[in-house]
């Protein structure tokens, strides 16, 4: 499959462009697009794990909506924000934050942004990974002999099933953006259909009179109590979605106007989110006078069942979801990123399989297996998100007054207008330091020094780094500017 349309001007620097960062020719994609860019988004077992792990905070049925629904409104609202200045000038996400950090400083958010992907990327495929394992068991039981722990944590099954799901990944990218907009405009809607059969089935089993939706687990909480806890679902939300809401210029680049993307964010985030966090907790629900116990990931859910056809059925599609969210999430924004650090000699294409090979290597397997370091995990990603977002919007924003010149971010004159200094904005290179290091320290020194108290402060890490990385970008670019609007 072809990409779709860029124009690369003669006067482009060929160290800064390819047909992949270039500026589109046409954008085409449709509010459903965007739709079902987030449907394939949020409809992973990642996405469930999550959801599912905020009811270990000792929080009801009803708070934990709110804070899934309150979320996600804040995260549609940062998405708009993010999405414009792609949508605007045609540009992926590490070409924009030329216009701030400079055509060559450009590519410090872009690695950080792309190495976050690959961690990502592994843990999406090891959660699919684990409906292929429930299917071989069911279907061939022999592969139990396999399914012993053996090299680095995991088992030759395992391994087997990471690799399958590896390679069909890798075939979709390999086939384009337009093959990617297809298979995502289908995979999301399909990931519907069966949870709502999965809910229905469960509810039915168990009569809707049986199903109690006060699901909190370990020491109920009282009104106050429950608020700061509420407050740090809602900010553990917003952190799950962070990495794609950070690099969202990616996709709003395509969008046929600003105001297509911004209906297609209403309907893929708080409409299908809210839609998403009635079937989680009306399933999670069920699972408790059905199974006995409160079952949380659907895929445990799926092989409770235990009938061939749920467990066929159930594992394809869980497997469809996460590889739905892992390649518009986990492929494309790397391949970009990394593109960017050399056009000429890392395509679209190679930056993908930069990250898909990394993901093996950080065998994530190993760190992602309880809520625990879910919530650590999250935390510490969304410091080192968080910085880069409010760099990104107050340099567009407030610096350069939403005027963003595009033929000046493809070349390396030193009169151009983004080469700055050799290149770098100092301001923004500065603010990222100032920013980064306390949301940093706020995940880690918690954890290191178990300090009494302070272990609240991690749940708001990309808060802290999104506010500081704004106001220093702010501050430093009135004291000294350098980004002049076009």
């Amino acid at each position: 499959m072809t990409q779709p349309t860029v124009a690369p001007a003669p006067s482009y620097d060929p160290r800064l462009t390819n047909e992949d960062l270039a500026p589109l020719r046409e954008q085409t994609w449709s509010s459903y697009n965007i739709f079902a860019f987030w449907m394939s988004d949020v409809h992973s077992v990642g996405g469930y794990v999550t959801a599912g792990s905020l009811f270990a905070l000792g929080l009801a049925s009803w708070q934990v909506l709110f804070a899934l629904l309150a979320g996600i409104i804040i995260v549609n609202v940062f998405c708009n924000l993010v999405a414009r200045p792609s949508q605007v000038t045609g540009v992926p996400y590490p070409v924009i934050n030329r216009a701030v950090f400079g055509v060559l400083g450009a590519n410090i958010p872009a690695i950080v942004r792309g190495a976050i992907a690959i961690a990502w990327y592994g843990v999406q495929t090891y959660l699919a990974s684990q409906s292929l394992i429930i299917i071989f068991l069911k279907f061939w039981p022999a592969t139990a002999a396999l399914n012993e722990p053996s090299f680095l944590g995991l088992s030759v099954l395992g391994y087997l099933c990471y690799a399958i799901l590896w390679v069909a990944q890798a075939a979709v990218f390999w086939r384009g953006m337009d093959a990617i907009r297809r298979f995502v405009d289908w995979a999301g809607p399909a990931v519907y259909v069966v949870m709502v059969v999965l809910a229905g089935y469960l509810v039915s089993q168990a009569g809707w009179e049986n199903v109690s939706l006060d699901l909190s687990q370990g020491r109920s909480l009282g009104f106050a109590e429950s608020i700061p806890v509420m407050l740090s679902a809602i900010a553990l939300v917003v952190s799950y979605f962070s990495g794609p809401m950070l690099n969202f210029g990616d996709f709003s680049r395509y969008g046929r106007s600003f105001r297509a993307v911004k209906r297609g964010n209403l309907l893929g985030l708080p409409v299908n989110f809210l839609f998403f966090s009635l079937l989680t907790v009306i399933t999670a629900s069920a699972t408790v006078p059905v199974f006995g116990e409160l079952i949380t990931d659907p895929i445990h859910t799926v092989q409770r069942i235990d009938t061939p056809f749920a467990i066929l059925l159930g594992g394809l599609t869980f497997v469809i979801a996460t590889v739905g969210i892992n390649i518009v999430a986990n492929f494309i924004s790397p391949a970009f990123d990394f593109s960017n650090v050399s056009p000429q000699r890392i395509s679209w294409r190679t930056g993908g399989m930069i990250a898909a090979v990394g993901s093996v290597l950080l065998t994530p397997w190993n760190w992602y297996g309880n809520p625990d370091a879910i919530h650590y995990t999250l935390g510490l990603l969304g410091a080192l998100i968080g910085p880069l977002f409010g760099i990104l919007i107050a340099g567009y924003y407030v610096c350069a007054r939403q005027r963003v010149a595009v033929d000046e971010l493809f070349t390396l004159d030193p009169g151009g207008r983004y080469w700055f200094d050799r290149g770098y904005n100092r301001n923004a290179v500065w603010a990222m330091v100032l920013s980064g290091v306390p949301a940093i320290a706020s995940v880690l020194v918690p954890k290191l020094v178990t300090a009494a108290g302070l272990a609240w402060i991690a749940d708001y890490s990309w808060f802290l780094g999104c506010g500081l990385g704004f106001v220093a970008m702010v501050v430093l670019e009135r004291r000294t500017p350098r980004i002049v609007p076009a």
